[in-house]
């Protein structure tokens, strides 16, 4: 599983974002915050699965899913403004390296099938 470059960078992802979703209201640690942590739990276990598994297809649809809602509640906490600019920046463009690379992972597998 270490050799898969999508699960070091989710890897990468959840420890950064435990550090970046501290600092949320604490109106939203069992909210928004918490929505966050198991959706990018949601998107590595998509990841491990998908690896996993033979017929992979219909999996990595589902991580792809998984991944755009994870992005999208991510939008959300900067729009509400429970994120610094700063970290929504970095933990976005680690969701997009995560997304480029499921995309990859999504063409190789229809190229195979």
């Amino acid at each position: 599983m270490e050799e898969l470059i999508v699960y070091q960078k989710m890897q990468e992802l959840l420890e950064y974002g435990y550090t970046a979703l501290r600092q949320f209201p604490k109106s939203e640690k069992f909210g928004l915050a918490a929505d966050i942590k198991k959706q990018m739990y949601d998107v590595l276990r998509f990841i491990i699965i998908a690896n996993k598994r033979y017929h992979k297809k219909t999996t990595i649809q589902e991580l792809d899913i998984s991944h755009e809602i994870l992005r999208r509640q991510i939008e959300m906490a900067k729009t509400l403004k429970f994120l610094p600019f700063r970290k929504y920046e970095i933990i976005i463009t680690r969701v997009d390296e995560i997304g480029r690379l499921i995309g990859g992972w999504k063409k190789k597998i229809r190229e195979r099938g």
